[in-house]
């Protein structure tokens, strides 16, 4: 039997995607490509846009039409918040929301036995309890490990804590026995990742993400820990101390910042103000003086003015930040801020996005020429064009010439040169 997953959206679906095909594998089912003929077809949609919506309808019915005898599951955030418009789309046949995806392939059989439409979708709002779902091969040296699901900012613009639900913790002997098991798997970092990865512990008595940092830290054979997303008013002091401290921790933080205008940042339901947001950076910088920080922008939300967007360019300037990710805003059916007036012109949207990207690209070059003559820890990750390339703690790529295999090790590198990506020497 073969199957075929197409994941859309943000890289915990990816994660999700890949430990559901992994159950697919452990009952002798065949991964084969999505433009495939297969048995069995897994959609795992995304709902934060309203584009997100019509590709996953897209997906749902190419797969349909690629072999309308496969079993099509429908699985994740569309599903979970609009059911009823994935029922109405015949020839789907399973269709769970952002739970139950353990259950996946006992669903796929059930439907093969009888022929009858699955739709097991739960109000995740009730939810407290976390999935736990395992993946333990990854395609490079680096491998992803899911530590919360959920959601309680509520941002007015985000559907995600609607398809997601509210916070909740995988318990933590469960993160720290995968965390062992990858290390002796010859992974040698680990990035924690969740929908709201620095909400770990929200929901738990006594235990929150900074002790799961420090309990991860003590895990003997791993070489780095990454987080993937945290907020600042997440980061206390005492844990600006262990990353400054730990020889596995990163020093790279990747701190969402939305907007640089505190009038944005209030309406866009932001639970903190831009001088805060700089003061956090700034103590951190104190405390661990080659840290580098990546962002999320979102321009082009409802009432964003030429001066307000220029707040936030001015702003980003000033924080410095290595990379930044940028987003126009795409109102979602559902939120407050689809309703809000003031919506901003798309040709307006397209001009700042553009702006923030060669922002983006002035920045990173500039923090990427800064580091011609340093020494950085890298770990290697593949060989490509002759040359062995890998991520160094601040998270930049760098490419070495090397007689022995570096694939999975740690070394320190001192660079030469930059021409998009850097090159060094292994000492």
């Amino acid at each position: 039997m073969k199957v075929a997953i197409h994941t859309l959206g943000c890289k915990v679906n990816t994660y999700e995607s890949q430990a559901m095909l992994r159950l697919f594998e452990q009952r002798g089912y065949e991964e084969v490509s999505f433009k495939e003929q297969a048995d069995v077809y897994v959609i795992n949609t995304c709902t934060v846009t309203n584009t997100g919506d019509s590709k996953s309808r897209q997906m749902i019915r190419k797969a349909i039409r690629k072999n309308p005898d496969a079993v099509i599951c429908v699985v994740g955030c569309y599903s979970q918040v609009a059911p009823e418009e994935i029922e109405a789309i015949d020839g789907v046949s399973v269709i769970l929301g952002t739970q139950f995806r353990h259950e996946i392939v006992d669903l796929v059989e059930q439907y093969r036995q009888n022929g009858q439409r699955i739709v097991k979708v739960r109000d995740v709002m009730k939810l407290r309890t976390f999935e736990d779902l395992n993946i333990d091969h990854f395609s490079n040296t680096r491998a992803f490990l899911k530590i919360q699901d959920g959601c309680n900012n509520f941002c007015s613009y985000c559907i995600i804590p609607y398809a997601r639900g509210r916070v909740r913790s995988r318990n933590p002997e469960s993160v720290l026995n995968q965390a062992r098991e990858l290390v002796q798997q010859g992974y040698y970092e680990i990035v924690l990742t969740g929908i709201h990865t620095a909400g770990y512990g929200e929901d738990l008595d006594h235990y929150g993400f900074y002790d799961l940092l420090v309990d991860l830290t003590k895990i003997e054979g791993l070489k780095r820990l990454r987080i993937s997303s945290i907020e600042t008013s997440q980061i206390p002091e005492k844990m600006i101390d262990l990353i400054a401290s730990s020889q596995v921790i990163v020093d790279h933080l990747h701190v969402p910042l939305q907007s640089g205008c505190d009038e944005t940042l209030k309406r866009m339901n932001r639970k903190y103000n831009c001088q805060s947001y700089f003061d956090k950076l700034q103590l951190i910088r104190e405390k661990i003086p080659d840290i580098v920080f990546t962002t999320d922008v979102i321009v082009g939300f409802p009432g964003e003015s030429e001066e307000e967007f220029e707040k936030t360019y001015d702003f980003i300037q000033k924080v410095g930040f290595t990379q930044l990710h940028v987003f126009p805003y795409s109102p979602r059916k559902g939120t407050p801020a689809a309703k809000m007036k003031d919506q901003i012109d798309e040709k307006v949207k397209h001009e700042r996005v553009n702006r923030l990207i060669a922002l983006s690209h002035e920045l990173h070059d500039a923090y990427a020429k800064s580091q011609i003559g340093k020494v950085l820890r890298v770990l290697f990750e593949k060989a490509e064009d002759g040359y062995y390339v890998g991520h160094g703690d601040n998270y930049l790529l760098i490419k070495v010439k090397s007689d022995d295999s570096l694939i999975g090790q740690i070394k320190n590198v001192i660079i030469d040169s930059y021409d998009d990506v850097l090159t060094g020497r292994v000492i």
